[in-house]
């Protein structure tokens, strides 16, 4: 397909607006580490939390939407729809701990709560494993789904596809390595207001075309069960006969792995059970505590309620169009009607939208890869006597290698969802290290260790001595012998090692001041029992009130009037009980 002028005019303009952002903000980048990583600690809460939910937004995001709701209708994504109770753990619960931290990244944490060469060793373990090995990963499978998107659009053969993916990372690298965070976060903003805004637009179109009718003939044209919000448990159909567990249904084990393990159990990228990652990143560059929460708590309610609702209607819409369309292919659904359906400039302003929403990711993703390399590892272990210009610009030089590392992972992938199922099996097990961690003084540096370490046993032992291959959306066995294992690991790890120095517990008490079991430092009178109480009313009422604005988006969408007003009740209801019980402990005050 041939773009005209217009479009190409569009593309390039994207491009330059966001090199002159990094232009821009080189200067600020320049001054140190801080800057360079954490944008001077100076985000405001809507620049941060705009941030968070662009980078969730990459390429390959409504893709993988529209696969899941071609083999599982709305309710296929319960796959990532369940990670909102671990999200708003983040936000209630470790935000603000995150920000009062005063640290660079996330892995610095380390070395302030466990004590000794255990916890010089994870840390510079976790600066390599998260920093090349997942980063690399992570971005490689981006990486493949803007190939995806370049063949269907263009044509192009797959072994000329890499080099135009190495041609959108080096520009990503250009202003990434210069502005830093900052132009980052700002590159970030801008781009998801593009992203979202050419979605919505694809979504009017499709839907409101001869072919589909708007949404009375998608509703008419399309099975029931694939409009239902909640999905099919237990291997039945709505009329009672046996279904294809990729189809249309989750087993009552993947349900329950999904909605009630998943969050907490395992360490998954912009997931992180107690936050971690870019999402502890944005959290450390806000303000202060009041913007940290803010920011988190809106990157929640728009990841989960504003993002789904274009790419779900263009994913049914593509049901539609497209039945010859394999089982592998239905996520090429939404690329493909971006092909047929837009004029031009839109195609132009579209295209932009996925270029946008795959720059977003990537530089992120450079971003905080190389915070850990240069933090963690090189500082901490190689040069810590470098001063702040000279790591400045070893974070330059080593965003670029990133890069390169990047690149060579992505020719080695073959399938998103084996990469997907990997990290989910390989971090399961860590996550409740990684909350505890702030709420129990046993934790040390041995739990974390065993619980990074072992899920990697156990899934070898799973795969290969057990044979247990399925994907987890048919059978999660595999996945919860990985957490069970995991967890007996490092509790037992836990026990007959020896706890973190007092000194080092004490510093991190007084400087963290977190609730939960910290006997031996927890200072008299801290009412820290009460606290959590309300923090989980907190939780629990914006679970409560999020999924509900999520169903209610829906029903609006889908004009079914009864439900519309049902879910509105708990929407208020559960926003009521969340501003009346945040006010008892100032949450949201400076």
């Amino acid at each position: 397909m041939e773009l005209a002028l217009l479009d190409w005019l569009i593309i390039a303009a994207f491009f330059v607006i966001s090199l002159l952002i990094g232009l821009k903000y080189t200067k600020q980048a320049g001054q140190d580490t801080s800057h360079f990583f954490l944008g001077g600690r100076n985000l405001s809460w809507w620049i941060a939390g705009t941030s968070m939910v662009a980078t969730t937004f990459a390429a390959d995001t409504p893709l993988a939407v529209t696969e899941l709701v071609a083999t599982g209708g709305i309710a296929g994504n319960w796959l990532w729809w369940n990670m909102l109770a671990g999200g708003m753990l983040t936000t209630f619960f470790f935000a603000k701990f995150w920000r009062r931290a005063n640290i660079l990244t996330d892995i610095e944490l380390i070395e302030i709560r466990y004590s000794g060469k255990p916890a010089a060793f994870l840390r510079g373990f976790r600066a390599i494993y998260m920093g090349i090995f997942m980063n690399a990963l992570i971005i490689g499978w981006v990486n493949v789904a803007l190939v995806a998107i370049l063949q269907v659009f263009f044509n192009i053969p797959n072994e000329q596809s890499l080099w135009y993916v190495a041609a959108a990372m080096f520009i990503v690298v250009i202003y990434t390595s210069m502005s830093g965070l900052l132009g980052v976060a700002i590159t970030d903003v801008v781009q998801f207001i593009i992203a979202m805004g050419g979605c919505i637009i694809l979504a009017i179109i499709v839907v409101s075309s001869d072919e589909i009718g708007g949404i009375t003939g998608l509703k008419e044209k399309l099975p029931s069960w694939s409009l239902s919000f909640f999905p099919n448990i237990g291997g039945k159909t709505t009329d009672g006969t046996a279904s294809n567990l990729t189809t249309l249904t989750l087993s009552l084990g993947s349900f329950l792995a999904f909605v009630g393990v998943q969050w907490w159990a395992a360490w998954y990228p912009g997931a992180e059970p107690g936050g971690g990652g870019y999402v502890a990143q944005r959290m450390m560059s806000a303000k202060n505590e009041r913007h940290a929460i803010i920011a988190t708590l809106f990157f929640q309610i728009a990841h989960y309620c504003l993002r789904p609702w274009p790419w779900i209607l263009v994913g049914l819409c593509s049901l539609v169009l497209y039945p010859e369309l394999s089982v592998a292919d239905k996520k090429l659904g939404f690329v493909m009607t971006m092909k047929d359906f837009l004029p031009v400039g839109l195609k132009g302003l579209l295209l932009v939208a996925f270029l946008a929403a795959y720059m977003s990711t990537i530089s992120t993703q450079l971003n905080w890869g190389t915070s850990y390399l240069v933090n963690d590892f090189y500082r901490r272990f190689v040069k810590p006597d470098a001063s702040e210009k000279s790591l400045v610009t070893a974070s330059r030089v080593a965003t670029l290698i990133m890069m390169l590392v990047a690149l060579f992972a992505t020719s080695r992938i073959n399938s998103i969802s084996a990469v997907w199922q990997f990290i989910i099996e390989c971090g399961a097990g860590l996550g409740l290290v990684l909350i505890l961690r702030w709420y129990w003084w046993r934790i040390n540096a041995w739990s974390e260790i065993t619980a990074t370490l072992v899920p990697f046993i156990a899934y070898g032992v799973s795969k290969f001595v057990l044979g247990w291959t399925e994907p987890i959306i048919e059978n999660p066995r595999s996945f919860f012998f990985t957490v069970g294992v995991t967890t007996i690991s490092w509790l037992v790890i836990t026990f007959v090692t020896q706890p973190t120095d007092r000194s080092v517990l004490a510093s991190f008490y007084n400087k963290i001041k977190p609730d939960g079991a910290w006997g031996p430092f927890q200072q008299a009178n801290s009412g820290s029992s009460g606290r959590i109480g309300i923090l989980f009313v907190c939780w629990i009422s914006s679970v409560v009130m999020t999924y509900s604005m999520l169903f209610l988006i829906g029903e609006l969408i889908f004009m079914e009037w009864a439900r519309v007003l049902i879910y509105l009740v708990i929407v208020v209801a559960s926003a009521a009980v969340l501003f009346y019980t945040s006010s008892r402990i100032k949450i949201f005050e400076d």
